[in-house]
Order: C-alpha cells, then sequence, then structure tokens
C-alpha cells in the first residue's frame, strides 16, 4: 500500500520529463538550424546527421552588427517595462483603492486603449515624435512600447490589489504610514507575483512588436524583431541560419528570463489575473 503513492510520484515525474523533451526539441533543433552551413539546410535531401559549426555564427556576426541589434532590443524592452511598472502600479492603485467619480470608466478606458488598430495612430506617432526629433532612436521606441503595454500591466496588478484585504492597509493608517508608505511597504510586496507576471507579459508584447518598431527605427535604433527582415531577401535569398540565429537571440533571453522567475509567473498566471 505504501508503495502506490511513491509509484504515482515516479510516474508522474516520468510524464512530466517525456513532455519536456517533446517541448525542448523544436528549440534544439532550431538552434542545430543556426549551427549548420547553409548548403546543408538547403539540401533537397534531408541530413540526418548535420555538421555543426560556428563558422556561420562568426561570418553573420561580421558581416551584420546583430549585437547592436541586441543591444537595442534589451534597452528598448528593458526601457518600456520600467516605464509601464513606473506608471502602471501608482495607477492601478488608484484605480483599486480610491474612490472617485467615473473610476469604473477610467477603467475601461484604459483597457479598451489595447483593443485600438496600431494602424490608426502610426502616422500621427510618426509625426510626434519627427516634432521632437526622436526617430530612429531607442527612446522613441521605448515610449511607443510603454505606451502599447501600459494598459494591460495596469490591469494585470489592479486585479491583484483588488484582492488584498483594504483592513491590512487600514490597520497601516492608524500607525501613521501615509499612502506612499502603504503602496511601497505593503502592497508592492504583496502583488509581487502579479507586478511580474505582468512585466513579463509587456516584455513579450514589446519583443513581439513590429509595425511601430518599422516606422519609428532605421539602422541606428534596429531591434531584432526588425533585423530578422534583413536576412529574408536580397541577392543572397533566404540566409535561414541568420534567420535561426537572431530568432535564437531575440527568444532565449526571454526564455531565461522566464525559467529564473517561473515561482512567481506561476502563481501570477493563476491567481487574481482575470478578476474584474
Amino acid at each position: 500500500m505504501a508503495a502506490k503513492p511513491e509509484k504515482g510520484i515516479w510516474l508522474r515525474k516520468l510524464v512530466l520529463a517525456i513532455w519536456g523533451i517533446l517541448c525542448f526539441l523544436p528549440i534544439l533543433f532550431f538552434a542545430t538550424i543556426a549551427l549548420r552551413p547553409r548548403n546543408e539546410i538547403i539540401a533537397p535531401q534531408p541530413i540526418y546527421f548535420p555538421t555543426l559549426t560556428i563558422e556561420t555564427w562568426a561570418k553573420i556576426l561580421e558581416e551584420w552588427p546583430l549585437l547592436t541589434y541586441f543591444k537595442n532590443s534589451v534597452m528598448a524592452i528593458g526601457g518600456s517595462v520600467f516605464i509601464c511598472l513606473l506608471l502602471g502600479i501608482p495607477a492601478a492603485y488608484a484605480l483599486a483603492r480610491y474612490k472617485f467619480r467615473g473610476r469604473e470608466d477610467i477603467g475601461f478606458y484604459i483597457l479598451s486603449t489595447k483593443m485600438m488598430a496600431p494602424a490608426a495612430v502610426a502616422i500621427p506617432i510618426f509625426v510626434l515624435f519627427g516634432q521632437f526629433r526622436i526617430l530612429d532612436t531607442v527612446w522613441a521606441l521605448m515610449l511607443v512600447y510603454a505606451a502599447m503595454n501600459l494598459s494591460i500591466v495596469v490591469w494585470i496588478i489592479r486585479s491583484y490589489m483588488l484582492d488584498i484585504p483594504p483592513e491590512i492597509e487600514d490597520a497601516a493608517r492608524t500607525d501613521g504610514a501615509s499612502d506612499l508608505r502603504i503602496l511601497w511597504s505593503i502592497i508592492i510586496p504583496m502583488c509581487l507575483p502579479g507586478i511580474v507576471t505582468a512585466a513579463v507579459i509587456a516584455a513579450i508584447f514589446a519583443m513581439n512588436e513590429y509595425l511601430f518598431t518599422l516606422i519609428i527605427a532605421s539602422r541606428n535604433a534596429y531591434p531584432l524583431s526588425v533585423a530578422l527582415a534583413n536576412f529574408s531577401g536580397g541577392s543572397d535569398g533566404i540566409i535561414y541560419n541568420a534567420i535561426a540565429l537572431v530568432s535564437f537571440m531575440a527568444f532565449f533571453p526571454i526564455l531565461l528570463l522566464v525559467i529564473l522567475i517561473q515561482n512567481h509567473l506561476s502563481r501570477g498566471l493563476t491567481m487574481g489575473a482575470v478578476k474584474g
């Protein structure tokens, strides 16, 4: 009788291990494409034991400023997430705790901006950034990404703050704590899973953004998302190993981040994130 629970645990571990391997295989296959020479990739017959080499990587890195594209991506995405959290956390706290006329309407309006077609504001944003002379800069990408993702960040964090009992804040106010002190010392630590979830989602949305990036950025501020287009045409045709390399460079940091914060992220995706 005592052996059955242990057998069940090992069976679950075996199933999860097999599932993990199946999920990892596409990533491994994608990485091998980046390490294979081009003649093997476009060969008409399948090659089951490909030749893996980093010479292709060295050549691509030498001919294309991929490290600059990667730096631009990190700065633009990281800066936009910072702006979203800097503005979104106080906004979410105000919508969750303060009672004022039109609070629900304002909350819905903030969320509705995410439903707007990006093409409707592409030209006004281009003209506005041109007047401020910040076109083709990482700062412009930060502002655009933050403006696009701020609404979802506010909504996710607000739903977490609604789950916190107001009595905790009332007790802190009784001890003389200000609203800013309560937000920093009590609310933010209790909402940390939701904040992490919102930050990761904002980073993924910013990484996948293409339209505004293509309009605002040119050679000086290209991130990896737009740099991929450089390898899909021209006299050399489609450079598959370069596309795989750039995609892997864009994908791996997010994968590593999710693995490192998976405990907070799993809590964030299963608690309070869909509450009205």
